[in-house]
């Protein structure tokens, strides 16, 4: 095998690893999707094709240009929201992974205008304030909430801007990485915080302090990141969900503990 061939099949073990630590997580249920741009080609990239991504394999794994269509289906159905992917990708050549989250913490605050802003120190890299894309703002006819078209897809990359995450109004949540274990980790993170956020929500108005929240500042939010979000803090935490999702895998070297 060529290390060009391993650099493709690595890339395509570690989407099948991402979609089954995502789903064992609870970041994506049954409709939820994460995909990975090629690792030689900026223009493709892979996801699986439309089924649990907890059951997803290897054989799964279909290549789609970044008008998120199918170079070859094999008979296959594809996520209707693939668009969320190519869009992203499209905008922004930075980003390597996608995860289209339906984590359920999330809806509450897509729902009632409640800023995510982190309150956990592993939660840093969602960025300071998480905007909302609201699909009626642009497409006010639209009664799909579906981002099921490219048209959709750019108006909520735009949402979305050079951050990492994007909430989607009674839907779920795009967060975009530089690899694809950053962007798992982030997904987690945003998700963990809203579960924490609310919370703490709860708490400070049982004491009459709702304004009290004390969040990280932008200050803590650059400096966590950077330390936590290395390659041995993102190399930890895959080996820790991978193993728990069923997958054995080690990626840290000596250099990394």
């Amino acid at each position: 095998m060529t290390e060009t061939d391993e650099r493709v099949r690595a890339a395509i073990r570690d989407l099948v690893i991402a979609n089954h630590i995502l789903g064992n997580e609870g970041v994506v249920d049954a409709f939820g999707h994460v995909s990975v741009r090629h690792p030689l080609d900026p223009e493709r990239y892979f996801l699986a094709r439309s089924r649990s991504p907890q059951i997803v394999e290897e054989s799964d794994i279909l290549e789609f240009d970044l008008d998120s269509n199918c170079i070859d289906a094999k008979g296959y159905r594809t996520y209707s929201e693939r668009f969320i992917h190519g869009s992203v990708y499209r905008a922004r050549p930075d980003v390597m992974a996608v995860c289209h989250s339906h984590a359920h913490e999330l809806v509450p605050f897509t729902v009632t205008g409640t800023v995510i802003k982190p309150v956990w120190v592993f939660s840093a890299a969602i960025g300071p304030e998480v905007p909302i894309w609201e699909i009626r703002d642009e497409f006010p006819d639209e009664d799909n909430m579906l981002v099921n078209n490219n048209a959709t897809g750019a108006s909520m990359s735009r949402r979305l801007g050079h951050r990492n995450c994007c909430l989607l109004r009674g839907h779920g949540a795009v967060i975009a990485g530089a690899d694809i274990k950053r962007t798992v980790m982030i997904s987690m993170g945003l998700m963990f915080n809203a579960k924490m956020l609310m919370e703490s929500h709860v708490l400070a108005a049982a004491r009459g302090q709702n304004a009290d929240i004390r969040y990280l500042s932008e200050g803590e939010v650059a400096s966590t990141t950077e330390v936590l979000y290395n390659r041995r803090g993102i190399n930890r935490a895959w080996e820790f969900w991978s193993l728990r999702a069923g997958f054995a895998t080690h990626t840290n070297g000596p250099e990394d503990e």
